[in-house]
């Protein structure tokens, strides 16, 4: 049995923030751009506490809280010391600059990154549990609230309200999951979230019923996948020249369990990493023992420098 984060003794749960939005198309560029452009000015005080700030990002005062929730989960932005001037992140500068990666959100390699800040993070309640914990492939939004209920209440959380909850869980939902088409709607208007893109959690036929989608992800680089590897390995064992593929299959927050990878296919990529690290890390099943080996822990910036991988791929027609 793994230990989780989130049954940490001094664990306090998150279920709010996104004011019920969830994430939107251009919203991480806005933030980026917004702060980026508060720090060059020298300004003191948070753009997204502004009297101006509905103005300027052209929406109302609680998705402008959603906007700022959302690219600070998202690692896009960081807060300040006391929560009122933000600062923008490497990782934000890396794909929303002007000569960013991806400046506008429109590469599958961004998508991926996203959606790995978003549900390797166990602050994020119910994101984390829903994709590192929950033990069926199917579920209702109702299945998904009770689950999380019990758990609160078996490891004594307090400030748990079920109406807060509800709104996590319908959330969530909504950022993965495409609203079924009406007659009247688009295929753009049902894709509400760009995480939808990634098709992990879909519509099933009974009434609100949804599936997970585990195995292979074709869209899926070697470079994010081993940007997420890097960044679990340090986060599970900082000072461990070897970690079990056991441990990268199912540990909560592992690329495994993140990305919803069948062991076949984990296995498959971990065969070609030492590929993307120049060795730095390489996959070993020495007297059958299954495990990564690596030799160094990789620098911050040498971890982000994997995810370029997955753009020159991208340029190029081909994604691993």
């Amino acid at each position: 049995m793994f230990n989780s984060p989130i049954f940490a003794p001094d664990y306090t749960p998150q279920f709010s923030g996104h004011e019920t939005f969830p994430m939107r198309y251009g919203w991480l560029k806005k933030a980026y751009d917004a702060v980026d452009a508060s720090q060059k000015a020298g300004t003191d005080h948070s753009i997204f506490n502004d009297a101006s700030a509905i103005a300027h990002f052209g929406v109302g005062k609680n998705m402008v809280a959603a906007l700022r929730h959302w690219a600070t989960q998202c690692g896009i932005i960081s807060q300040g010391s006391k929560g009122n001037t933000s600062s923008t992140t490497e990782l934000g500068d890396k794909l929303f600059s002007e000569s960013g990666l991806d400046p506008f959100m429109e590469k599958p390699p961004t998508l991926w990154l996203i959606h790995w800040q978003l549900t390797s993070n166990p602050k994020l309640t119910s994101w984390f549990w829903v994709f590192s914990h929950y033990p069926n492939p199917s579920f209702d939004r109702e299945h998904i609230v009770t689950a999380l209920e019990k758990v609160g209440i078996d490891r004594g959380w307090t400030r748990m309200a079920t109406a807060t909850i509800k709104r996590d869980v319908e959330c969530l939902v909504r950022t993965y999951a495409a609203k079924p088409l009406t007659s009247q709607q688009t295929h753009e208007d049902a894709m509400e979230s760009p995480l939808t893109e990634l098709s992990l959690i879909k519509a099933i036929g009974k009434k609100d019923g949804f599936r997970m989608v585990r195995g292979p992800k074709n869209s899926l680089g070697d470079g994010v996948f081993t940007y997420a590897v890097a960044k679990f390995w340090e986060s599970y064992s900082k000072t461990s020249s070897t970690i079990s593929f056991e441990v990268l299959a199912h540990h909560p927050g592992s690329p495994g369990k993140v990305f919803l990878l069948s062991e076949d296919d984990l296995a498959e990529r971990l065969t070609r990493i030492d590929r993307i690290t120049n060795g730095t890390l390489s996959w070993s099943e020495t007297a059958g023992l299954k495990q990564l080996v690596r030799t160094h822990m990789l620098s911050h910036q040498e971890t982000l420098a994997l995810i370029d991988h997955d753009y020159r791929a991208a340029e190029q027609g081909n994604v691993s």
